[in-house]
């Protein structure tokens, strides 16, 4: 599904990650930890081509397809989608309008009207967010919980392959979290996508059970290992943790 080959990432002139390799299949779940700053975030905006961001070394495959060149609006196409921790608002376009838009785009097709209201209307109610939110400019006046729930409306709408979530429990109460994390999980287990999340939260990652843990620590992958890894690091921390690179 994804493969990232050797990138180096820079904003400036100042060097992020470095020769990071990453493999991720199809209907996998992989979680990346590390101390703050890592760089953690900059690897999912990067893989949307956020242009703060330059891959000055490396490419970048999405289902066997190099997407090192291609804008961020071609890769979302291609099924590629992130949840940031902060959902900015966007003043003066709906939810509704973005998504019609988004999936004539995709799809290449006109939109009906009707079946589009029916499945909103449906995924909102799942989502314990109003139908209100549907016909609001995005995420303008909502909470951060709110938010949180808009871009799962976007995802249950647009049907992403590979989802990006950039520590999506951030600013979450415990109702909240579970109804986020629960929904993605659903997700996941209906559509077989890919997912690469960034999280602290030993919560969340009991909820989506991800299948490989990594480490990012110096510019690079140090460590990968199983959901046990993941428990060692909220009884260890991070500094337990040496640079050779090992699974398992």
């Amino acid at each position: 599904m994804l493969q990232i080959r050797e990138i180096t990432i820079t904003t400036g002139e100042k060097e992020l990650i470095k020769d990071l390799n990453l493999e991720i299949k199809e209907g996998e779940i992989h979680a990346l930890m590390g101390p703050n700053g890592v760089g953690k975030s900059t690897i999912c905006r990067a893989l949307l081509k956020d242009p703060s961001y330059e891959i000055t070394k490396g490419s970048i495959f999405y289902k066997k397809q190099d997407i090192t060149t291609l804008t961020t609006s071609e890769r979302a196409n291609l099924g590629m989608m992130m949840i940031s921790q902060n959902p900015i608002a966007i003043e003066g376009v709906t939810n509704a309008e973005m998504l019609r838009l988004a999936l004539a785009e995709k799809n290449k097709e006109h939109i009906d009207i009707f079946s589009f209201q029916k499945e909103a209307k449906e995924i909102c109610e799942k989502l314990a967010l109003p139908e209100s939110f549907l016909h609001r400019d995005i995420n303008s006046g909502a909470s951060g919980g709110e938010r949180k729930k808009i871009e799962l409306l976007h995802i249950w709408m647009l049907k992403p392959s590979l989802l990006l979530l950039d520590e999506v429990d951030s600013g979450l109460d415990v109702d909240a979290l579970k109804i986020v994390a629960s929904s993605i999980k659903e997700y996941h287990d209906l559509t077989n996508c890919s997912i690469l999340v960034v999280t602290h939260n030993p919560k969340l990652l009991a909820i989506l059970k991800p299948d490989y843990i990594h480490i990012l620590k110096n510019k690079k992958i140090i460590k990968t290992g199983d959901a046990s890894l993941a428990s060692r690091i909220e009884k260890e921390g991070f500094i337990s943790l040496d640079e050779t690179n090992e699974v398992g």
